[in-house]
């Protein structure tokens, strides 16, 4: 049961994704009457449903896209789900206006609202196609494989498409799905396992959330009326969706790489002039209004890169067989940090003041180091090409043991 359990998920994505609107339903439905009920206990078995769904969307959805799509736009296909997902933000913030569904008396609806999405998937997630690559290598259908690839490619010649699946078929053979506890001991994914754990973790130690959290203040302090500032909150999700965007148009022109490392190397220089400007904001008028920038391009330069790509890398770094477990890791890490630096923020706040970004600034800097150093470029590679790649580094220090006992044995020999 341990190597079935996590294979369940992908080997029926679709279907996990039609299942998994059932928890939304039933959440907005246990909001939605809680109000009659005098219940709070439905809203917080509400808002434990709503987050089952959110996890598993986050972690399947990427994985769905990426297996479905051609190598040449992979990047950009997948990272619609990041695109997405910085819509709802701005559109929960949108409704969330006390115009709209903000106001006291309608916030049953307003924690309800989240259904909508969940149905327009119910109804149109049944029409789309199971995965080529789940259809080829977790079920061995070949005809099905190539029945999916020709609905979602049209009448493009799939012979090359086909080669590399077959090949990476044959490469899995006889394996198992995997997992999450077994690649820690599983030396052919050290470094991919490494990657995944670095950069989920930043996702959310980098401290972008914390900026959502200061927004209101630094707003206020900009001397932004406060019956306004709910508008001006709109602008940094709005600032998120732009640059999602932005990342889905040129992440097949300039690589992963590029914009993971710009984007955490950016967020570097804008939490040491933000810590400045809050030291100084007493002592300079212009002050907040530096806060406030700083602000809006912190959320910038995270969408322009770490947002969207983070959630991709496991796609293209792990096996067919593997892929699953990754990604149960890199949600369990994301929702775990996003919980942690909620809770510890305001002792943060607390203990460093102004320079409460200091954490965030290193937490930036490393893992900014760390892909520049050890990520290989995945763009316009095939998913077989990029396991070669880490195989290099994985059995890096095995080949080298395995070149000095040949050194060792041809002395031995000449003697």
């Amino acid at each position: 049961m341990a190597t079935t359990s996590p294979s369940s998920m992908p080997q029926h994505q679709k279907k996990s994704l039609l299942l998994n609107n059932m928890f939304v339903i039933l959440a907005a439905l246990l909001v939605g009457l809680s109000r009659i009920a005098k219940s709070f206990e439905m809203i917080m078995l509400s808002r434990f449903l709503a987050g089952i769904n959110s996890g598993v969307s986050m972690n399947i959805q990427p994985m769905y896209l990426g297996e479905s799509a051609p190598k040449e736009l992979r990047g950009a296909v997948t990272l619609t789900s990041a695109s997405f997902t910085a819509l709802g933000l701005v559109l929960g913030q949108v409704v969330g206006l006390r115009e709209i569904l903000g106001a006291e008396e309608l916030w049953p609806l307003l924690l309800a609202s989240n259904v909508v999405p969940g149905l327009i998937q119910l109804l149109l997630l049944p029409w789309a196609p199971e995965s080529p690559r789940y259809l080829l290598i977790d079920r061995g259908d070949k005809e099905s494989c190539i029945c999916a690839l020709q609905k979602l490619r049209g009448s493009h010649d799939l012979s090359s498409e086909m080669k590399e699946m077959l090949a990476e078929q044959a490469a899995v053979q006889g394996k198992t799905a995997t997992g999450p506890w077994e690649l820690f001991w599983n030396p052919a994914v050290r470094w991919q396992l490494i990657t995944i754990l670095v950069l989920s973790s930043a996702m959310q130690l980098c401290g972008n959330d914390s900026m959502y959290f200061y927004a209101s203040y630094v707003f206020q302090e900009a001397g932004i009326p406060y019956d306004k500032i709910q508008y001006y909150i709109i602008g940094t999700g709005s600032c998120e969706l732009i640059t999602a965007m932005t990342c889905n148009l040129i992440i097949e022109r300039a690589g992963r790489r590029m914009l993971v490392i710009g984007g955490y190397s950016l967020m570097a220089v804008w939490a040491v002039v933000f810590m400045v400007a809050l030291s100084l904001q007493d002592r300079f008028s212009w002050m907040p209004y530096l806060s406030m920038a700083c602000l809006f391009a912190y959320i910038l330069s995270f969408g322009i890169g770490p947002a969207g790509v983070t959630g991709m890398i496991p796609t293209e770094i792990l096996d067919q067989m593997t892929r699953p477990a990754g990604y149960m890791i890199c949600g369990s890490l994301l929702w775990t940090n996003l919980f942690l630096v909620g809770m510890a923020f305001p002792f943060i706040v607390e203990g460093l003041g102004h320079f409460c970004y200091l954490p965030f600034f290193t937490v930036c800097v490393c893992t900014a180091l760390y892909v520049s150093f050890f990520l290989p470029e995945t763009r316009g590679k095939s998913l077989l090409e990029i396991s070669e790649e880490f195989n290099k580094r994985n059995f890096k220090t095995q080949t080298c043991e395995n070149s000095w006992t040949n050194l060792e044995d041809t002395k031995s020999t000449m003697l």
